[in-house]
């Protein structure tokens, strides 16, 4: 079994105290947040002060403490906060770490985006607006990075990518027991390697890697705070883009994102013809990259029984078939089109949709 498919460890039972440790203070209200996809575990308490506070915890195999074994450096998470703090994103405090028991205590920032809009869904303009601009004004503070920085050493490359689509082929098609012809694979393969080679194109800066409703939380001052920021990595400008606009927890409609889109060419002073290149970027990396999110919700589901997931996966395939539609005929796609438009049916068939 491998480190992704195996089952999430448990913290340890004197976490408090490690916490309190950390910290040279009482804490008190030590309480589990829910969990994502990551091994990583989150914890809200108070300190002494009083002040709101969260403890995360990462299990001795979890890709950031095994990275950080690796390469000789500090956690990801410690390396990249102080580097989005100094480029002036806002970014938790921290309080306290013990990065050899993976432990780190930061600032509680408190409710995410999405749950914002859970009770203020009026606020979706003024707080996506706000995150568009703030990205573009981080990449252009980030455009010159450290030269030792650790997102210089990992990127979007041609075998990241095609891992990737191939996940959604291994999870997304056949596990839901679709078997493709010869004719098929030929054509995936084929739109497989259109998408690398053209994502591989684009030019390539700091990228958070999962700028999403979930990883943002709006503050009373109006500016964004930045959190799960560990896996940032070189990328296209666009794919931070896609990740907030084609959110498969939320539901935005192409004039909105249009319009974000245009906010975004305006704060980095894109040209018309560069703001027309973007959306053509946008459109390649949705493709690729919600594949891969809809093949991922899958996997969970076989290989950890978490199936909470599975009701985004034809809303996420669906933001895939609208990109194929809005691109340039391309003959290297002309075969993906029609594959997922067989899996959005069979995903719908089977309830894989929200209620």
């Amino acid at each position: 079994m491998t480190t992704e498919n195996r089952p999430h460890q448990a913290p340890p039972a004197e976490l408090a105290q490690l916490v309190a440790a950390c910290l040279n203070e009482p804490v008190s209200g030590l309480f589990k947040l829910p969990g994502g996809l990551s091994p990583r575990q989150f914890f809200r308490l108070r300190r002494a002060s009083g002040e709101a506070a969260i403890a995360m915890w990462l299990p001795e195999d979890a890709p950031e403490r095994v990275l950080g074994r690796r390469l000789g450096r500090r956690l990801p998470f410690l390396e990249l906060r102080e580097l989005l703090e100094n480029a002036r994103v806002k970014v938790p405090r921290l309080f306290g770490a013990r990065p050899e028991l993976g432990l780190i205590v930061v600032e509680d920032l408190g409710e995410t985006l999405a749950e914002r809009l859970e009770h203020a869904p009026g606020e979706r303009a003024a707080l996506y607006r706000s995150a568009v601009v703030e990205l573009a004004q981080a990449q252009l503070a980030l455009a010159e990075l450290p030269a030792d920085s650790i997102v210089r050493t990992r990127g979007f490359d041609a075998e990241l990518l095609t891992w990737e689509v191939e996940h959604f082929r291994e999870w997304g098609v056949e596990a839901l027991g679709v078997t493709l012809s010869d004719a098929e694979l030929s054509a995936f393969a084929r739109a497989t390697s259109y998408l690398v080679e053209t994502i591989g194109g684009f030019a390539q800066g700091f990228a958070h890697r999962d700028y999403q409703s979930r990883n943002l939380l709006p503050q009373p001052d109006g500016r964004i705070a930045w959190i799960d920021f560990q896996d940032a990595l070189l990328g296209p400008r666009a794919y931070d883009l896609v990740a907030l606009l084609c959110d498969s927890y939320q539901n935005l409609d192409q004039a909105f994102v249009a319009a974000r889109l245009a906010e975004f060419a305006g704060a980095r002073g894109l040209s018309a013809s560069d703001a027309t290149a973007l959306r053509f970027e946008f459109d390649v990396i949705t493709v690729q990259r919600k594949l891969k999110d809809a093949g991922r919700f899958v996997f969970f589901e076989r290989t950890r029984g978490d199936a909470s997931y599975l009701k985004f996966f034809v809303p996420t395939l669906e933001l895939v078939r609208g990109a194929l539609l809005r691109l340039p005929s391309r003959p290297e796609l002309s075969g993906l089109l029609a594959l997922v438009e067989r899996q959005i049916e069979i995903g719908q068939s089977r309830g894989m949709l929200p209620a």
